[in-house]
């Protein structure tokens, strides 16, 4: 379709650029044929994930149940064309934004002229283009599309488009991608929900009171109602993880520059106190693996040279007597976790402590409410001028959890060259005694060996309720470090309020902070009842640039706990 012409520049309210760009995503989702099914506000549940099956036909329930390594192998085998799967993801994807509100547009006529070409392809070489021949991706809105609106979640920059597509696509696309759906993020790209002037809140799929997470909260909730299967995020405080973590998927955030990040919509381009990085949303570990050996092969440091020169390593290299050092973090000492997490991590450390293969060492935090007030001064190195400019330009209000991240955080200043020097240089200082202490693990091991990952929490809770998404140091402690991190569910949800009675908050418990007051406050309002069928989730961490040992050590947890590597459809 044409870019927008409703905008800012144009002289149009901001309200009139949402409701432009509401009405053109509806406009793409009505090009799907057939026709995606309508449902009216009383036709959708709390949960509603089990929609999909009830209005879909069953060949499009099978080609969306299954996961990447699978879909690639039928796909390949002639068994499903290009074009039929393609169709498939456009319908389910469709009604996923009905259901959630997670898409910015479809793209029925690229994809399905990709997924032709990619038949023809086949048929012609006896062959596959490249390891995800034919695979739908789904894409964050602020990775560039050639010719295509980027706004990054700002009414202002409603009108700026790509004359390239963002380097990531591009290795995609070479390896066989198909490009279907574009997906919601929040306001300003800081906020773990995704909410924007432009679409309104998007909801988690398992419970629309609860946030699907942010910012690559679009993406989460997609594929946690497997209108797709993989999916493109990005992250530099937890905007992969808390989607995968609220929706009950598998997430990864890579180590900062192993995977490519040229043609991203964001404000501070060029900021470097703090690095995001891409990665992907799966619903399945493999696919994450997939996804980031693809590109990685590439060697994609040779279009951007500030990429790790690094190839990817085959993660059957690492652990071959299958023995990991596991520590576990069952709370950072600023915030305690919700009942739900500590009882999903206390039960799978249980399982785990019954392996030959898996030693549980105790992780003791260090300074973790230090790591969040460095981060913090670092995000907006300009005081957040930028961000401020870009929300001010079209005079869109500003949303209480973008005040609450900028606006109303302590941390942020503006500053000058000395006193970035100076938080750089306590950046710096905090990696290398983080680093000294997991060095010291070594010291219990009776080999020398110290601990090989950290399984911890992705957040305070399961995805909580909408708006109250205010603390971020379970995931951008990692950040701080750039640490890659696995997010992946225990296949465990919130139901029964007795389940959680053993990890209660204890009586009379006096919070020990003021971030913990208000998590053991949200507890208190809303119980497990609020919270009902939310998804389970946890994290796995390693020290940085071991990602692909770190996909090693989590399929050999998985494995060991006997949890499943791929969420059952």
């Amino acid at each position: 379709m044409a870019p927008a012409t409703v905008t800012i520049a144009s002289g149009a309210t901001w309200q009139d650029v949402a409701a432009d760009r509401q009405q053109y995503r509806d406009a793409t989702i009505a090009e799907v044929q057939p026709p995606v099914p309508e449902l009216s506000p009383e036709d959708v549940p709390l949960n509603t994930t089990g929609i999909p099956k009830k209005l879909l036909t069953e060949e499009e329930i099978e080609i969306t149940s299954i996961n990447v390594e699978e879909l690639v192998k039928k796909i390949v085998s002639g068994e499903w064309t290009s074009t039929v799967v393609a169709k498939a993801f456009l319908r389910r994807a469709g009604l996923a934004q009905k259901l959630c509100n997670c898409i910015t547009e479809l793209l029925p006529k690229r994809a399905l002229e990709r997924a032709a070409e990619l038949d023809q392809y086949l048929l012609t070489n006896n062959g596959p283009i490249g390891p995800l021949h034919g695979v739908p991706i789904s894409v964050k809105e602020h990775m560039g599309f050639k010719g295509e609106d980027s706004n990054a979640g700002f009414v202002g920059w409603v009108g700026q488009v790509p004359e390239e597509d963002s380097l990531i696509l591009q290795y995609l696309w070479d390896a066989g991608a198909v490009f279907y759906a574009r997906t919601t993020q929040p306001q300003t790209l800081m906020q773990l929900e995704t909410n924007s002037r432009l679409y309104g809140p998007t909801v988690n799929p398992h419970n629309t009171t609860l946030t699907p997470g942010g910012s690559s909260g679009g993406e989460g909730a997609l594929v946690g109602l497997r209108g797709s299967i993989l999916g493109i995020g990005s992250d530099i405080g937890g905007s992969i993880r808390s989607p995968a973590a609220n929706n009950g998927v598998f997430g990864f955030k890579p180590t900062c520059l192993r995977l490519p990040s040229d043609g991203w919509a964001v404000a501070m381009h060029g900021a470097e106190s703090i690095i995001g990085t891409t990665g992907p949303l799966s619903t399945s570990l493999q696919g994450l693996e997939l996804f980031s050996k693809a590109i990685i092969d590439q060697k994609p440091w040779l279009r951007q040279p500030s990429l790790a020169a690094m190839d990817w390593k085959d993660p059957e290299e690492f652990f071959p007597d299958r023995k990991l050092r596991v520590g576990v973090m069952l709370s950072d000492h600023v915030v305690r976790p919700h009942p739900p997490i500590l009882r999903a991590l206390t039960e799978l450390v249980e399982k785990l402590k019954k392996s030959p293969n898996i030693e549980i060492v105790n992780w003791n935090p260090w300074k973790h409410d230090l790591a969040w007030s460095i981060i913090a001064s670092l995000y907006f190195a300009d005081g957040g001028a930028d961000v401020k400019a870009a929300i001010e330009s079209s005079g869109e209000p500003w949303l209480p959890l973008s005040k609450f991240i900028l606006l109303d955080n302590p941390h942020v200043k503006e500053h000058t060259i000395a006193s970035l020097w100076k938080a750089v240089e306590a950046r710096e200082e905090y990696r290398t005694k983080y680093a000294k202490l997991w060095n010291e693990t070594a010291k219990s091991s009776s080999d020398g060996r110290p601990i090989d990952v950290i399984l911890c929490p992705t957040g305070f809770g399961v995805a909580p309720k909408l708006e109250t998404s205010r603390y971020w140091g379970y995931t951008s402690q990692w950040n701080l470090l750039d640490y890659p991190a696995i997010v992946f569910p225990v296949a465990d949800k919130v139901d029964a309020p007795e389940r959680e009675k053993p990890f209660e908050y204890p009586e009379g418990y006096e919070p020990i902070s003021k971030e913990d007051k208000y998590v053991y406050d949200l507890w208190k309002e809303y119980g497990a009842e609020g919270y009902k069928d939310a998804p389970i989730s946890l994290q796995l961490v390693a020290r940085k640039y071991y990602d692909e040992q770190l996909f090693k050590a989590m399929e050999i947890l998985l494995e060991e706990a006997g949890l499943p590597a791929a969420v059952p459809a």
